[in-house]
C-alpha cells in the first residue's frame, strides 16, 4: 500500500502521526482511498483519531492571511538567521505550494541556470526562480558535507538530494524536517494551502497542474474552492481578529 510505504520512508510512526500528517498525505497525492483503512487503524488504536477525508471534497481548511503569508515569505528570502535548508524548503512551501514530502525529494540535477535566470523543475516543467530563492538553493548545492560539496558527493547511482540526510543518498527524513520548521514558526499545511489558493487564483487550473505536477482534477477542485470559499474565507477570519 503506498500510504504505508510514505510512512516507512519518512521514519513516521502510525501511533503517532497526527492529522496533520495525513492531511499532507491527502493534498499531495493523487490516491486517497485510505479512508477505510484509517477507520481500521482507528478503532484498533494502532492511530489517534483520525479523519482520512478533509471538509471541502478533499480540501483542507488550515489558512494564513496573505499578510501572515507574505511575511513568512519575507523570513525565509531574507532572515540569515534562520537555517538554509528551513528558507529553502519554506519558500518552495510559500511560493509554488509544495509538501515537504516532495520538497525533500528534489536533487540537485532539477536546478540550472539560464541567460534570462535559474530554474527549478518542480515536475516536469522548469520554473523561473526569484533571485534570492535562487542563490539559497545554490549555496545549499554547493554546500559541503564533511569535506566535499552536495554537487560531489560520490553517491553512485542514487540521486543528489538537495536536502540530503544521513547518509546523503537519502533524502532527510519529513518529520526531522516538519519539526524544524515548527519550531522557527514557519507552519508547513496552512501555508501551503494558501499558496495553493493563490497560485490557482492568478493562473489557470492546467497551467498551475503542469507547473507543480498536481492532477489536473485537483487544480480545478482547488480552483473551485477558491473561487467559492475563498472571500468568504478571509471575510469571516478579519471580523474575528478585530
Amino acid at each position: 500500500m503506498e500510504f504505508i510505504a510514505w510512512v516507512e520512508m519518512e521514519d513516521f510512526d502510525l501511533g503517532s502521526l497526527t492529522q496533520g500528517d495525513l492531511d499532507l498525505w491527502v493534498t499531495s497525492h493523487r490516491t486517497r482511498r485510505i479512508g477505510a483503512f484509517i477507520r481500521w487503524t482507528v478503532a484498533r488504536r494502532l492511530t489517534g483519531k483520525l479523519t482520512a477525508v478533509p471538509q471541502h471534497s478533499g480540501l483542507p481548511t488550515k489558512f494564513l492571511s496573505s499578510e501572515e503569508h507574505h511575511e513568512q515569505l519575507r523570513r525565509c528570502l531574507n532572515d540569515d538567521e534562520l537555517p538554509l535548508e528551513v528558507r529553502i524548503a519554506g519558500a518552495l512551501t510559500r511560493l509554488y505550494g509544495l509538501p515537504t514530502v516532495r520538497i525533500l525529494q528534489l536533487t540537485t540535477d532539477r536546478f540550472h541556470h539560464e541567460e534570462d535566470g535559474a530554474y527549478l523543475t518542480i515536475d516536469q516543467n522548469p520554473v523561473l526562480l526569484p533571485p534570492k530563492l535562487a542563490r539559497l538553493i545554490e549555496q545549499q548545492a554547493t554546500r559541503p558535507i564533511g569535506h566535499i560539496s552536495i554537487l560531489d558527493q560520490p553517491t553512485g547511482d542514487h540521486p543528489k538530494y538537495l536536502l540530503p540526510g544521513r547518509p546523503p543518498s537519502r533524502p532527510r527524513s519529513a518529520a526531522g524536517l516538519h519539526s524544524l520548521m515548527r519550531q522557527h514558526g514557519l507552519p508547513g499545511l496552512s501555508a501551503r494551502n494558501t499558496a495553493m489558493i493563490e497560485a490557482v487564483a492568478d493562473l489557470p487550473p492546467i497551467v498551475a497542474s503542469d507547473l507543480f505536477g498536481i492532477h489536473p482534477q485537483t487544480a480545478h477542485r482547488w480552483a473551485r474552492f477558491a473561487q467559492d470559499s475563498w472571500t468568504d474565507y478571509l471575510a469571516a477570519r478579519a471580523a474575528t481578529e478585530k
